[in-house]
């Protein structure tokens, strides 16, 4: 098995030794006091923000395009930022995925409209791309008493792909699909009443996907949330993963009202504009080094030409 959704896209490189001696340095990482693990991530992204150059000057685009009211200074201050939550937390799954059951109960905050999901009513989880969208996804297996679906795509390297796989289910005996299984093990998956945790915010490219806004900005969107909704006749629930200094707090959000509506474009606009509203509450939290504006109707230049 591998790594439900929260993951997305991006793997690691199937380096041998060099991956062993990583997951030897996150175990030691799994008993340190979480300040100690946070203090390293700031320094580690601190070093990310300087070596990776054309990562940085993705986000920075990125970032002028959604918030063009902000100067220089305030785009490459936010971009620093994102980069040292980004490494904190990756070395957070740590602790995250080894730490004891009571450490990462007490450090995994669930707050918001729990009661959203008592039941066994059909329920896509909607997941955007913060850097807690690990935290999470553990947070909801290991507080509540509901079994959970979701997607995984397996790692390049197996012995990542064995550490992340048994992290990720470790809690609730999750259901998991490998993505080359196609749609209706998930459908099935929801009608039976297991919630699916979903992050459907990334540009895939063209197909399955519409251009709506995305910060004023035509962007390329997938639109599988509103297609597994209608499909499973499912109803859609935010959760937002946000990463503070005792840990995470994961809120969920209550269902979304008169969603889908049949309109595939109008759901995935529906989507972009409450993602919108997420990503301001904590703008640097969100995924900034990917190309979010990557895939442009035809006619248009690449906002990335030359990164």
């Amino acid at each position: 098995m591998s790594q439900p959704l929260p993951v997305s896209e991006h793997q690691l490189p199937p380096g041998g030794i060099a991956n062993r001696l990583g997951l030897v340095f996150m175990h030691m990482l799994a008993s340190l006091p979480l300040s100690w693990v946070r203090a390293l991530g700031w320094l580690l992204g601190q070093a990310l923000h300087l070596v990776a150059a054309r990562r940085r000057r993705i986000a920075l685009t990125n970032w002028g395009l959604c918030f063009p009211e902000q100067g220089a200074a305030e785009r490459q201050r936010a971009v620093r930022q994102h980069f040292v939550f980004f490494a904190q937390a990756w070395l957070d799954r740590s602790w995250l995925w080894e730490a004891s059951d009571a450490t990462i109960r007490r450090r995994l905050k669930l707050t918001g409209d729990l009661q959203a999901l008592a039941g066994n009513e059909p329920t896509v989880l909607f997941a955007p791309h913060f850097v807690g969208m690990d935290a999470g996804w553990t947070a909801l297996t290991a507080h509540l008493d509901r079994r959970f679906c979701g997607i995984y795509a397996e790692q390049l390297n197996a012995d990542v792909d064995r550490w992340m796989s048994q992290g990720r289910q470790r809690f609730g005996e999750p259901h998991i699909v490998a993505m080359r299984q196609g749609l209706k093990p998930l459908v099935a998956a929801l009608r039976q009443g297991l919630p699916m945790y979903l992050l459907p915010d990334m540009d895939y490219g063209t197909r399955d996907s519409v251009f709506v806004p995305f910060f004023g900005v035509q962007t390329a969107t997938i639109t599988s949330l509103s297609r597994f909704a209608r499909m499973a006749r499912a109803r859609v629930v935010p959760v937002v993963s946000r990463l503070t200094k005792e840990g995470y707090e994961v809120t969920v959000h209550s269902p979304w009202a008169n969603y889908p509506t049949g309109n595939v474009e109008a759901d995935t606009a529906t989507m972009n504009t409450f993602l919108e509203g997420f990503i301001r509450a904590t703008p640097e939290q969100y995924y900034w080094v990917h190309k979010r504006f990557k895939t442009r109707p035809e006619g248009e230049p690449s906002f990335y030409a030359g990164l």
